[in-house]
């Protein structure tokens, strides 16, 4: 407590300092605040930056400065703040504006990374370094949360100008396979990868393997690519999900969790997990998961679906209705989800409400007979499903998010 006041001390004799001293003072001291950050010590670069600040504020080159260091901790959040007020000093400056993308980045905030790196590249000038890794951060931005058309847009110019870039050819490869493109991602991997035995390579064979319901040879290919390299992002997600689809759920659960633990951010780990703890009856574990599934991507109807199932089985109707009305007015045809809202209507005694959608599943059920005649529901391990004509479909034929 002690050495928290000195250093409070310090800063206010510094910032008192700088208010009585001219510009070329605070120039110098500008300079010393960037070699203490040059030179690692990024705590005093944070304490000399925020001294000028206390009588500068607005200086944009001293709070992106600042920016930066709080990234480098890892306090990605501290550095948003910070950019996002040196861009209202300084809304032209295209660096600040990349810093800001790739801090929101790195702390999972995809959607706001995403936005940014199209206003960046919007206005960044044709020649810029950034555009290029602007543009595989927003294509890998868009996997992420699911839209893989767009990502695709953005990803096939780099990798027809380039057929040896193999990073423009990893994240199309991905969303491609997001996307349902079978043939053309297995040709794409074919092309760049030449069925060479790298993870990267092994990761996408198995998740083609998996879109085309052959979960024995998923199984083969992402275990293959985990004992190549048992850190690369994703792989374990997939291989939880081909073991789902050979009906081995618990082991999926533990390889979730490997996943969870290098990558506390991924979407699909979070959903499947929750989604199996929940049909285990572990609601307030689910629950913790299906949120932050729900939170990385607020549109997706799988993760709002699950979760409100959660909250109707903990007793909590309301909270379930307003994700289920939510969910099956952008989804008018997702019979399940119907279903469920249904079943909350009465808990909530509101029976009038419970019977108009007890005509609405029985008018998409006959359709959905008519259409298909003697169909079952058997994805027994496979989530629940909105119809295919979804925009964020499933990953695989049976089910995924």
């Amino acid at each position: 407590m002690k050495a928290m006041v000195t250093l409070v001390a310090i800063a206010l004799l510094a910032s008192a300092a700088l208010a009585q001293s001219g510009a070329g003072d605070v120039e110098r001291a500008f300079a010393r605040a960037t070699e203490l950050h040059q030179a690692g010590d990024i705590e005093g670069a944070i304490r000399a930056y925020q001294a000028i600040l206390a009588t500068h504020p607005n200086r944009a080159d001293v709070r992106s400065n600042l920016g930066a260091a709080y990234s480098r901790l890892g306090h990605y959040e501290d550095a948003i703040q910070q950019y996002k007020q040196a861009l209202t000093s300084d809304p032209r400056n295209q660096t600040i504006r990349f810093n800001l993308a790739l801090a929101y980045y790195k702390a999972a905030w995809f959607t706001e990374a995403a936005a940014e790196l199209t206003n960046f590249l919007a206005g960044a000038p044709k020649q810029l370094p950034e555009r290029r890794n602007a543009t595989l951060l927003l294509a890998d931005c868009d996997v992420r949360l699911g839209q893989y058309k767009p990502a695709i847009e953005l990803l096939s110019p780099l990798a027809d100008a380039d057929t040896n870039d193999r990073t423009a050819a990893y994240l199309l490869g991905s969303a491609l396979i997001g996307d349902g493109q079978i043939k053309r991602g297995q040709e794409l991997i074919d092309r760049v990868f030449h069925r060479e035995d790298s993870p990267e390579a092994r990761m996408l064979m198995g998740a083609i393997f998996l879109l085309a319901d052959d979960g024995a040879n998923a199984v083969k290919e992402l275990e293959r690519a985990i004992e190549l390299n048992a850190r690369l992002p994703g792989v374990h997600t997939w291989y939880g999900r081909a073991l789902m689809r050979m009906g081995d759920p618990e082991k999926a659960k533990s390889i979730f969790k490997i996943e969870l633990a290098d990558n506390a951010n991924d979407f699909e780990a979070n959903l499947y997990l929750g989604i199996l703890l929940r049909r285990d009856k572990q609601l307030e574990e689910a629950e913790g998961y299906l949120t932050r599934a729900a939170r990385l991507r607020p549109r997706d109807s799988y993760a709002r679906y699950h979760l409100g199932a959660v909250y109707a089985a903990l007793g909590r109707p309301n909270d379930a209705r307003l994700l289920l009305e939510a969910v099956v007015k952008e989804y008018p045809d997702f019979i399940e989800g119907h279903v469920l809202l249904a079943s909350v209507y009465y808990r909530l005694s509101r029976p009038q409400d419970g019977q108009r959608e007890r005509e609405i599943i029985q008018k998409l059920t006959d359709a959905q007979q008519a259409r298909q005649p003697g169909v079952m529901e058997n994805d027994r391990l496979d989530p629940v499903k909105p119809p295919v004509n979804a925009p964020n479909k499933p990953m695989d034929q049976k089910e995924r998010r």
